[in-house]
């Protein structure tokens, strides 16, 4: 597979160059080898890609709409092109199954073509005045430079949903892929650079890890920094950014609970939730994270989701597997000491638990598909973000327990509840403290819809009329024209 060159990791003002900053190491999660070093940009570098994009942004904003339009059109075109080579580099640096990086790279496609049409909607309000002789406009003009700091579970994807909204509406961009995952927004990059006439300054890339995040969430030139990743990284980037009062947008964590009420159709929900707690080997912030099943239906319910999660095939993410490996050691310690104190506090291992066997997962960041009994609201499993393929289970009495347990998280990002009862679904949804609740159905928001959290799981939001509108901010201009 040929990767994207690294010698030259910055795009800055239209030109590669390279970046002399720390080498951080790409590695390859089925083996452990290393893939390429790609050096860091220092913050000095970042100052210079956000200084290029200040200058690049009046005339940016200045030209139609429409035009901005075009050329999202275009990178999607892009992206639908190339998309196999892109999504193999999906695979390749984040472990992911190779259907589901396609998935990745059609969703980054779909973001782009879905902003693009906001081209001819942003729209303003035209008031009455309230003086004789004067009408008042509210503008929606965009912000100036925003920082979009990506993250490694979905790097194409969430690049893509901040470009979308970020230039449509005048922005320009810096983006900062993690230094986990960034083949592909490198590969990317180069694909617009090769393929499209875009002014230089509009798009820029950084590389580089926690301190070329925190140069550019630093630097009074960010107008905005757009962050997706961990709970405490956000928090961190937006106490830096009160220095200059730069604003945020935050999509972090999550503990997403799925409540299966007593009259749940199981076939249905064993199917949704085993998704949505193994898509990306349960690296995804919606995860379902935690299972309350109504005592009434605890057995079967368990008995089948065992019995399903036994039957996922983990292996090679380009040869049809169900399950790739997690993508770095880090993942894998974290999900591996989870199970392990999980077990310490009187959980019972149903299936999984930790490595697979055989000689082929020996290197590499493999984790069964693991499934928990014997669970109490308590433990750390069912209150700490797991970020892994394992799946506590707990009995409850009444839907009040489950949503009392539910929303007693520090999270408020995901939910679930499968249940036939309309009545119980309307209450239930009013009552949970969530950003986003999938009824009867798997993890996968609409990019037309909203993506927030509530709590520690962010503040803003991305995605929609409301994700977009983000990105801008308004302008009150009291047009006097006089009285005969």
């Amino acid at each position: 597979m040929k990767l994207p060159l690294t010698e030259t990791p910055l795009y800055i003002d239209g030109t590669w160059r390279a970046a002399s900053g720390q080498p951080i190491d790409v590695y390859d999660p089925r083996n452990e080898n290393v893939l390429v070093s790609m050096p860091s940009a220092t913050a000095a570098e970042v100052h210079e890609a956000l200084a290029a994009a200040r200058r690049a942004q009046r005339a940016w904003s200045r030209r139609p709409a429409a035009e901005r339009g075009k050329f999202l059109r275009a990178a999607a075109d892009l992206i639908h092109r190339h998309r196999d080579h892109l999504a193999h580099l999906i695979s390749l640096e984040v472990g992911k199954p190779l259907e589901q990086a396609l998935g990745e790279a059609d969703f980054a496609e779909a973001f782009l073509r879905y902003n693009a049409e906001w081209d001819l909607r942003l729209e303003g309000e035209i008031l009455p005045g309230d003086t004789p002789g004067e009408t008042i406009h509210l503008l929606r003009v965009p912000l100036g430079v925003v920082g979009a700091i990506c993250p490694w579970n979905f790097p194409l994807a969430v690049l893509c949903r901040k470009l979308g909204p970020s230039l449509v509406t005048g922005n320009t961009v810096v983006a900062k892929p993690s230094e986990i995952s960034p083949l592909s927004t490198l590969a990317f990059f180069q694909l617009l650079d090769e393929e499209l006439d875009l002014p230089p300054g509009v798009i820029n890339l950084v590389t580089g890890a926690g301190p070329t995040g925190q140069a550019l969430v630093d630097d009074p030139l960010t107008s905005l920094v757009s962050f997706t990743g961990h709970r405490d990284t956000g928090k961190s980037v937006m106490a830096r950014a009160a220095a200059h009062l730069t604003r945020v947008s935050l999509e972090l964590g999550g503990k997403a609970p799925a409540i299966v009420w007593k009259d749940a159709d199981l076939d249905l929900t064993v199917q949704a939730i085993l998704a949505a707690r193994h898509t990306n080997c349960g690296q995804v912030c919606t995860s379902a994270e935690r299972v309350l099943v109504h005592r009434d239906v605890l057995k079967p319910f368990t008995e089948r989701y065992v019995a399903a999660a036994r039957g996922l095939r983990v292996g090679d993410p380009f040869e049809g597997a169900d399950l790739g490996p997690m993508v770095s050691a880090k993942q894998y310690e974290k999900t591996t000491a989870a199970v392990a104190l999980a077990r310490q506090e009187g959980a019972t291992v149903l299936t999984g638990g930790g490595r697979p066997e055989g000689g082929q997962y020996q290197a590499g960041y493999w984790f069964t598909p693991t499934v928990l009994g014997d669970v109490t609201p308590a433990m750390s499993v069912m209150i700490e973000e797991t970020f892994g393929p394992v799946t506590p289970i707990l009995g409850i009495e009444s839907i009040e327990e489950a949503v009392s347990i539910a929303n007693a998280s520090r999270y408020g990002l995901s939910a679930y509840l499968f249940s036939r009862d309309y009545g119980t679904v309307m209450r239930t949804v009013n009552d949970l403290d969530f950003g986003e609740i999938y009824v009867n159905r798997t993890l996968g928001e609409s990019i037309h819809a909203h993506h927030t959290g509530y709590k520690e799981s962010g503040i803003g939001g991305e995605d929609g009329k409301w994700g977009l509108l983000r990105y801008t901010q308004l302008k009150t201009a009291y047009h006097h024209y006089g009285t005969d």
